[in-house]
């Protein structure tokens, strides 16, 4: 008995320490609500890896059990972090937490330090432990979402789409997948990388899906439909909501619109929207007519 509450006490301090310490080195907190709990640093691979943490936000005076929406950022797989692609989606940040979703954003290993499948290896264990310590932090394991940036949406859309077909390479370091995918925002991530190859790159320098894959798409086109969440599109998909600036010059609009019409081809609900003259990122993408469109749909798939 003396030893069960000996566990349950230490487990507080090392989420209180966890809490006030993440509220003084956090730099995005500002972009949140005030009062919003702040859980940062998690270790989520029982590892001491910096790219194996992630961290938690909780509305203030938020009820156990409400919905979680897993950010996933971008940087061409090689670089940024867990704070990345937040400081131009600032209203977006602001509604969902004053909607009472919580959020949860993970990093990833580069692919300059581990080639594909560790992205999506990693992310897959991060949304376990998100599952496993979902009574621990107060939101519901059953209501979870992914939202993705640019390489962040391509590994959102990849982890989303693949969870069904059984892909074990996917899965390193955990033992089972627990978690249930209920939606998806994704926002301008490649959804076919085969589909991307232009005639005039076939002997261009070394570029981000070929770094990502550890050899280009034209030498290894198994690993680039491998790597695709288009490949793995099936009628038991969660609902997509996806995002894309009609004058993108890093990702083409026309991979949202492929990625839409296999969804739709495989009687899944899905909605594109092309925001009009906007490059690969920035705040045209938190326009109120986007924001309320996402948390209309996050609504009517996790309350």
């Amino acid at each position: 008995m003396k030893f069960h509450l000996f566990i349950k006490a230490f487990t507080f301090l090392i989420m209180s320490a966890n809490l006030s310490f993440g509220q003084a080195t956090n730099r995005v907190i500002s972009f949140f609500p005030a009062d919003t709990k702040l859980y940062s640093n998690i270790p989520y691979a029982n590892d001491t890896l910096k790219k194996h943490l992630l961290d938690i936000y909780i509305p203030a005076n938020a009820k156990t059990d409400i919905p979680l929406v897993v950010w996933v950022h971008g940087g061409g797989w090689m670089q940024n972090d867990k704070y990345a692609d937040m400081s131009y989606m600032k209203k977006t940040i602001a509604a969902l937490l004053n909607n009472g979703f919580a959020l949860a954003s993970i990093d990833y290993r580069f692919s300059t330090e581990a080639v594909f499948p560790a992205q999506i290896q990693d992310c897959n264990q991060a949304l376990e432990f998100l599952y496993q310590h979902a009574a621990q932090y107060g939101y519901n394991k059953n209501k979870i979402a992914l939202m993705g940036f640019s390489a962040g949406g391509h590994l959102a859309s990849l982890l989303a789409l693949s969870h069904n077909n059984g892909i074990a390479s996917f899965y390193a370091g955990i033992a089972k997948k627990s978690f249930t995918i209920n939606a998806v925002v994704d926002f301008y991530g490649p959804a076919d990388f085969l589909a991307m190859l232009k005639p005039q790159e076939e002997n261009a320098p070394k570029d981000a899906i070929t770094t990502l894959l550890g050899a280009s798409p034209i030498e290894r086109p198994d690993l680039a439909r491998t790597a695709s969440p288009a490949t793995y599109i099936d009628k038991n998909d969660p609902p997509f909501l996806i995002i894309h600036g009609e004058k993108d010059a890093s990702v083409p609009v026309i991979q949202s619109k492929l990625l839409s019409s296999w969804l739709t081809l495989n009687q899944i609900q899905n909605e594109v929207i092309i925001v009009k003259n906007a490059p690969h990122y920035g705040e045209m993408f938190d326009e109120a007519y986007i924001k309320d469109k996402i948390i209309a749909f996050l609504y009517s798939k996790l309350k």
